[in-house]
């Protein structure tokens, strides 16, 4: 498997680091999240602390709108909060410009969405193989990673098709492999088997945790599956926008 390269520690020195808590993958301190709909501002979290630590797994739960998919984007620098900051492996996610944030997610986080977020014309494999391919890897050895890992999750002879042609279960299958093919320290999934019927999903979510077990890498998990929570070493429940559990 290859792994996915950290920050070039040449570009590291404009970087805010922050050692003061070695063993978490992702830290948020104070964060609170606003969005404007119309003349009013909708505040969808609020004072939001709480600290991931390397290797575990934790499970986001909590009623629909309150907040679940927004804490996670936010820690997968697909937005930035109001307030507060958000820590991935000691870096302050907001000194960062947003040419070395798209960086860093390419490098260092994993996706996994519902609805798979596949390229449809493109195979399984070269859907897989993308995080490498964009990262400059050489395309025969980008292909062969993403067939030795689409064979890992049960693809095998789909890695040919055109993504638009596999079921649902076997798109997710590839949407996990794309997620893993780069070694990230962190996998993010969000409701990854919400789009799944339950045995399908139950599937899934087995493969899910067992790669990134095998590679002692940190999954961040919102769900509305009960099977999902009780995988999970740690359940932390957002209710209006704070944390009333974890």
């Amino acid at each position: 498997m290859l792994a996915g390269p950290r920050l070039e520690s040449s570009s590291e020195s404009d970087l805010a680091i922050d050692l003061g808590h070695m063993n978490a993958v992702v830290e948020l301190r104070g964060v609170a999240k606003e969005f404007v709909a119309g003349e009013a501002c909708v505040r969808v979290l609020n004072g939001i602390d709480l600290c991931i630590a390397a290797g575990s797994f934790t499970v986001i739960a909590g009623p629909s709108g309150a907040g679940k998919s927004t804490l996670l984007h936010l820690m997968g620098g697909l937005d930035r909060p109001s307030e507060g900051s958000v820590w991935l492996e000691g870096c302050d996610l907001a000194s960062l410009p947003d040419s070395r944030l798209t960086l860093l997610r390419r490098r260092r986080i994993g996706f996994v969405f519902q609805f798979f977020n596949l390229l449809p014309n493109m195979t399984a494999w070269q859907n897989i193989a993308m995080p490498l391919l964009l990262d400059g890897v050489h395309p025969k050895i980008a292909r062969q990673a993403a067939i030795d890992l689409g064979d890992e999750l049960g693809l095998g002879a789909r890695l040919d098709q055109q993504a638009s042609k596999l079921s649902g279960g076997e798109m997710q299958r590839a949407a996990i492999a794309r997620a893993l093919i780069h070694d990230p320290a962190l996998v993010l999934a969000d409701e990854p088997t919400g789009n799944l019927d339950s045995e399908t999903g139950r599937r899934v979510l087995e493969l899910l945790c067992a790669g990134v077990r095998k590679r002692d890498r940190t999954l961040v998990m919102v769900t509305h599956d009960r099977a999902a929570v009780s995988l999970g070493d740690r359940v932390v429940t957002l209710l209006d926008g704070k944390i009333v559990s974890s």
